[in-house]
């Protein structure tokens, strides 16, 4: 015959107490515990310093008074660090955009350099008078492929020097034997164009000169 067995009277241990949730961050019976995060109602926040004022109404006002000069140097002195650190942080921005914008320019005279023959090329060929019906077609499409070719450049301010006819301007036009001595002197006929691109000469234009 098999023995009774009665139940314990004694209550179990509760597992879920707080000792055994929370504990200590060390392991027990190789079961790692871990601690729960703080929230945000246990992060503490110091009050800011007082200043302790005399109960005496004329003791107290050297006090407030030395109190609110101090703040009102130190105010003056947070607002000249921020003037400064953004007049400081303008001046970065202004230099890196005229960095930046140097750095495109070069880079885009660079590549109308290499351009310019391919465009003397063209002037060239159209200078030429067509004999035959073909030449003329052929002419009038290399016409409407420089016309195109220009247009692209023209939105990065890229431009053709005025040379026929006009006033000679040593800063944009370039004689073939110097100009004569005395004001004046106007463009006879264009031996090579020039250009400019964005309002600088990429290369300027041989032409040549007389008296007016």
């Amino acid at each position: 015959m098999h023995d009774e067995i009665t139940p314990s009277e004694e209550p179990l241990e509760d597992l879920s107490t707080p000792e055994l949730l929370a504990g200590d961050g060390e392991q027990d019976d190789g079961v790692e515990v871990i601690e729960a995060t703080p929230g945000p109602e246990d992060v503490v926040f110091f009050p800011a310093p007082t200043i302790e004022i005399p109960e005496d109404p004329e003791e107290a006002v050297p006090v407030l008074s030395t109190a609110l000069a101090q703040s009102q140097a130190e105010a003056k002195g947070y607002l000249e660090t921020v003037q400064r650190v953004a007049a400081e942080f303008d001046n970065f921005r202004k230099r890196s955009a005229r960095e930046r914008d140097d750095i495109v320019d070069r880079a885009s005279q660079r590549l109308i350099e290499r351009l310019l023959p391919t465009l003397d090329g063209f002037d060239a060929a159209l200078a030429y008078e067509p004999q035959t019906e073909a030449e003329q077609n052929i002419l009038a499409g290399m016409a409407d492929t420089h016309r195109l070719l220009m247009e692209a450049l023209a939105v990065d301010g890229f431009a053709a020097i005025d040379a026929d006819g006009a006033p000679f301007d040593p800063a944009i036009h370039e004689a073939v034997t110097g100009p004569g001595e005395g004001d004046g002197e106007l463009i006879v006929s264009e031996m090579r164009r020039g250009y400019t691109l964005r309002g600088r000469v990429v290369r300027a234009a041989l032409v040549a000169v007389r008296h007016a």
